[in-house]
């Protein structure tokens, strides 16, 4: 099967065509990984409940064991170690789940009924849900490699804006849905549901890229940098200098990414009992579930957060243990306006802010990435060229001119300086295809 002629194309368009297909083989096997892992983590507390269901639910009593009995059985029950944090439940016919670090560097979670204190299960730390999330985040291979989420996102981004470029009607008409999209033996079906898909939801998938940014290992960095010297960051500390960047393991769970990785520092000695610091949280209107990361250190606070689905439900409390005097309760409505916006955009990207409906429309999003990758796949099938076994892979060929060069550039150019890493990337890829054309042409002639 041969390819289409592109000699009734014009310059412009062949060369935003031949990005966008180059841009579709980097981005889409970890975009589509991406989606997979998103779309799940949409559904994380239905998947939790299945999964540890037997762990989960506990018998509801009014009774309750001391707080601290259920850190030394968690301990006991993952195998020794220390608890670094815990999750209350709304409900009283859940468990608690406590975070154990071990001796040797094995984090567990560990479920116990808040009523007898008995231990009801132990998994490794956050489970399958965990596993997703660092898979997500591409952190499961290790941190450097979060730094590939943040090059496959500016991709993404300039995948949509060259989509959006060859879509544009142009004088041509629109590609929608009629009964001749029905046959799936034809090219124009799948060119028309690739057009349509990335119409219709490829505004979603822009919107997961952008908003996943700040997560990322280098412009989240960058971002978070920018905001806080600006003053649009978060709040100052009640005490100059309170705010102290927290050790790997002692960092606070669940404080969200303007709080992230902080915890307060303050002159008492001691933790006190587990028992005051809850007591303090619900006297204080903390809306449960909410989290409790016990400090390490000497002269660091409790930091409890509640787990809020709706962004401007977040809420901090950071807690003297010793002397259960509250020194910081920090709310959404105290973060700077830059801090303000990344937060609704993560809230929103995870599919919580704006309830069933928000995490519908993600879920499309993710779905739309597969139905994208599996009909551009079979259009480059339908078209690829006769020789691929001389290493030819069927891209659009590329249009001469400088002329052409700048509508490229007009387009890629803006991300790759607002997005650096995939500047970089953009500039490799340059490179590597001025080295392989002349290599290319020579196979073609020498044939």
């Amino acid at each position: 099967m041969r390819s289409e002629p592109t000699a009734d194309l014009s310059g412009p368009y062949r060369a935003v065509w031949r990005w966008h297909f180059y841009a579709g083989v980097f981005v889409m096997p970890v975009l589509m990984l991406l989606a997979l892992t998103g779309g799940l983590y949409l559904f994380k507390d239905e998947i939790d409940g299945f999964l540890y269901r037997d762990m989960i639910r506990v018998p509801a009593t009014q009774s309750q064991v001391a707080p601290e009995t259920w850190l030394a059985n968690a301990s006991t029950a993952a195998g020794g170690g220390r608890v670094a944090n815990l999750v209350l439940p709304a409900d009283a016919d859940q468990a608690v789940r406590l975070r154990v670090d071990r001796p040797d560097g094995v984090q567990k979670t560990v479920f116990v009924d808040p009523h007898t204190g008995r231990a009801s299960g132990v998994i490794p730390a956050g489970g399958f849900m965990e596993l997703v999330k660092k898979t997500h985040s591409l952190t499961l291979l290790g941190r450097p490699f979060n730094i590939l989420v943040e090059i496959v996102a500016g991709w993404t981004i300039i995948l949509f804006a060259t989509g959006l470029y060859l879509w544009w009607p142009r004088g041509r008409a629109v590609a929608t849905f009629t009964p001749k999209m029905t046959d799936t033996g034809r090219r124009p079906f799948w060119r028309d549901l690739h057009a349509l898909t990335g119409f219709y939801v490829g505004g979603v998938v822009l919107f997961l890229a952008v908003t996943g940014m700040p997560w990322s290992a280098v412009w989240g960095d960058r971002a978070m940098g920018l905001i806080k010297e600006t003053g649009l960051g978060r709040p100052p500390a009640p005490v100059a200098g309170a705010w102290q960047r927290a050790q790997h393991h002692d960092a606070p769970v669940g404080a969200g990414w303007t709080m992230e990785g902080m915890v307060m520092t303050h002159d008492h000695a001691g933790h006190g009992g587990l028992a005051q610091v809850l007591h303090v949280a619900d006297q204080a209107g903390l809306a449960r579930p909410y989290a409790v990361s016990i400090p390490a250190a000497e002269g660091t606070a409790y930091t409890v957060t509640t787990q809020a689905t709706r962004v401007q439900d977040s809420r901090s409390l950071y807690i003297d243990g010793a002397s259960g005097r509250v020194l910081g309760d920090i709310g959404y409505d105290q973060f700077g306006a830059g801090a303000k916006a990344i937060e609704l955009g993560i809230y929103t990207h995870q599919g919580t802010q704006f309830g069933q409906a928000n995490r519908i429309v993600m879920l499309l999003g993710c779905i739309g990435v597969w139905v994208l990758a599996i009909s551009g796949l079979v259009m480059w099938w339908k078209r690829r060229p006769p020789n691929l076994s001389r290493r030819r892979l069927g891209a659009p060929p590329a249009p001469p001119g400088p002329r052409v060069r700048a509508a490229v550039l007009g387009i890629v150019l803006p991300l790759a300086i607002l997005y650096p890493l995939t500047g970089l990337s953009l500039v490799a890829a340059v490179l590597l295809d001025r080295a392989v054309r002349p290599m290319i042409r020579r196979r073609s002639a020498a044939s």
